[in-house]
């Protein structure tokens, strides 16, 4: 999408960003180019109307309900992220979803988490995360962790890493 406004950057690099936050992508690629915003806004949703899972990400999540588990979600977005959710087919695997209309901090704050912990009182709580944010929230809330990320990229510092959901199953 850059590359309709003339920008040449490489895809990890977009990538990167991305995963700090779509703030701050933009901050670093597009902060100067009219209407990026909006388009991006635009494509994204309509990217997300048919979003891709994680390959083995509903097994992951069948198993641990099926175990008599729950699963949780916090995300930035707003409350599209159930629409998404739905889209996917996966809303019936998530007790709680929290998104930016709870009014939490956003991660790294453990705000989110703490109310989770609090409201529903998990025996062993696990905050998994495929970003920097989400496991510093996991360990301000102290909760153990899990770093899912492939393996090229730069591991950070969490009880657990996986490369592959289905390895969470392991742990």
């Amino acid at each position: 999408m850059l590359e309709s406004f003339g920008v040449n950057v490489g895809y990890h690099a977009v990538y990167d960003a991305l995963r700090v936050s779509t703030d701050f992508a933009v901050s670093q690629f597009a902060a100067g180019l009219p209407d990026f915003v909006a388009m991006y806004k635009k494509r994204e949703a309509q990217t997300l109307t048919t979003p891709v899972l994680f390959p083995d990400a509903i097994r992951v999540l069948a198993t641990i309900v099926e175990s008599g588990h729950r699963n949780f979600m916090i995300s930035h977005r707003n409350d599209q992220v159930l629409e998404i959710l739905a889209a996917a087919g996966i809303s019936s695997y998530f007790t709680e979803v929290v998104t930016s209309s709870n009014g939490f901090a956003r991660k790294p704050s453990p705000d989110s988490i703490n109310y989770l912990l609090d409201t529903y009182k998990p025996a062993q709580p696990v905050m998994i995360g495929d970003r920097d944010i989400d496991i510093l929230a996991g360990q301000h809330a102290h909760i153990d962790t899990i770093f899912f990320a492939s393996e090229d990229q730069e591991m950070i510092k969490a009880t657990h890493h996986v490369t592959k959901l289905i390895d969470i199953l392991e742990l």
